[in-house]
């Protein structure tokens, strides 16, 4: 009995990733991952490609149902695989090394930042506007409040586990709380006999067949991050259970409440109002919440941070697990030996974000995102029917029915393969961009072919900042 005891002690005591989320945190990290700018912002995207008031309620529907396919399929990936890194691991594991680089390489020269830039912008303009409104915001201090967002985002998630996933539970009621805030608005509207905008809500003429994977874009971009949780898989207490519950929880959430918030903009507002609106949400509590409106641009920055600190608290552990595989510097697969935090791996990210804050092509860059993201998912679930039929008798705690396997994997290959045709330039430097990390690959990883002169000078400088940062690895293996 001492013996267990001490065994329990010393492993509490040594360095690694603790178990610290259970399933109110999980829900909470999907639901506040997803729910960001994009419920504020993308209706107009999705609006304009669908042509229709009755189409694009339909478009938000199936957004949220593949989305909600697409995040049972990544359910059994976390519980078939045990180890964090959501993507990046399930690629590895099942199609091989090269697609798992690629994809890493991918997340961290332009989507992740590309989508971190985007939100904290957002939320510096929500918390900027307000006070210059009706003259516009000065962009410089946009920025800067958005390098504020960041920062502390940055520092919480550098500071604690724990505190990240206190932060990302408060931050959701939050948004929660302004979503049903917009909803009752709207169900009170439609109490009053105000439907005149549905009542030819399925007129198609200005729909085209080479806009709509733009309209499912915009709104799969606002359903973004359903897959967050498979990120953090060894820090879930009893995954197995958790994290199958908390993705059939938050994707019917949120698909319910993004319908409903929908029918409410379009309840108050006609659809050119919508189409010419800035911030579609401030726009309608204008209108509808009077009263409140002045605290509704808050409530929404405090949305987009949210989604924010998501992002911070899931994508380093790719980034870790990267490294832990040998494909990324080893002081990344490093964490902090007091904070018990992948300290390098976020940190990493700080800069890159920055960067990008700072250029003026972000809506451009989040359209090369959104290929190279949803070609990369659907790798992963292509993998994951791949490795079905290799190992029938794996354990499988929790399996999805093959036709929605089927299905997902899919329409995510004809919404990649029909934007080849609607929009073939960022379609193309996403490849291009993503495919400059094979000569990395083979040059770095498969065969390093580094200077015995550049891997000492490397090595020196990763003592360095082991030293600096305080970090060590891993002394307790957690998959």
């Amino acid at each position: 009995m001492m013996q267990k005891e001490d065994d329990g002690a010393r492993r509490d005591e040594a360095v690694h990733l603790r178990r610290q989320i259970g399933p109110v945190a999980a829900a909470s990290l999907i639901l506040g991952t997803v729910v960001g700018s994009g419920i504020f912002i993308a209706p107009k995207g999705v609006l304009l490609n669908s042509g229709s008031v009755g189409l694009s309620l339909v478009v938000w529907a199936l957004c949220g149902l593949l989305s909600l396919f697409g995040a049972l399929c990544y359910a059994e990936l976390g519980t078939t695989f045990s180890k964090s890194g959501g993507h990046y691991t399930y690629l590895l594991e099942t199609l091989g090394p090269l697609p798992a680089f690629l994809r890493l390489w991918a997340e961290f020269i332009f989507i992740r930042p590309a989508v971190a830039s985007y939100v904290s912008l957002a939320f510096g303009r929500y918390v900027v506007e307000p006070f210059f409104a009706p003259c516009e915001a000065p962009t410089a201090l946009i920025r800067l409040v958005s390098l504020l967002g960041v920062t502390f985002v940055v520092g919480v998630n550098c500071w604690s586990v724990a505190a990240a996933a206190r932060t990302q539970v408060t931050l959701t009621f939050i948004k929660t709380f302004a979503l049903v805030l917009i909803i009752v608005a709207g169900v009170v509207a439609l109490t009053k006999g105000k439907t005149e905008n549905f009542q030819k809500g399925f007129e198609l003429e200005a729909l085209t067949p080479e806009r709509l994977p733009l309209a499912f874009y915009n709104g799969l971009y606002a359903y973004g991050g359903w897959f967050s949780l498979n990120m953090v898989t060894e820090e879930i207490i009893n995954p197995n259970r958790t994290i199958p519950l908390a993705v059939i929880c938050s994707m019917v959430t949120v698909t319910v409440l993004y319908v409903l918030v929908n029918v409410s903009y379009y309840t108050v507002m006609t659809p050119g109002e919508l189409l010419a609106s800035e911030a579609v949400a401030v726009t309608f509590a204008n209108r509808a919440l009077q009263a409140v409106s002045p605290v509704i641009p808050l409530l929404v920055a405090l949305s987009c941070l949210g989604a924010l600190n998501g992002g911070f608290l899931t994508a380093p552990r790719m980034l870790f697990v990267g490294a832990r595989e040998g494909q990324w510097p080893h002081i990344f697969s490093m964490i902090h030996i007091h904070r018990r935090t992948p300290l390098p791996a976020v940190l990493f990210l700080y800069p890159l974000v920055v960067l990008m804050l700072l250029t003026e092509e972000i809506q451009h860059l989040i359209s090369l995102a959104s290929f190279a993201r949803w070609f990369f998912i659907a790798l992963a679930t292509l993998g994951m029917l791949v490795h079905r039929h290799r190992f029938p008798q794996l354990p499988r705690p929790f399996k999805v029915p093959l036709v929605i396997a089927i299905t997902f994997t899919s329409v995510c290959f004809f919404i990649v393969g029909l934007s080849l045709y609607s929009d073939p330039w960022n379609t193309g430097l996403s490849c291009v961009l993503t495919l400059t990390g094979v000569p990395v690959y083979y040059a770095t990883v498969r065969r390093s072919r580094l200077p015995p002169r550049w891997r000492r000078l490397l090595n020196k400088c990763s003592r360095k900042i082991q030293i600096l940062l305080q970090v060590a690895q891993q002394e307790v293996k957690t998959y």
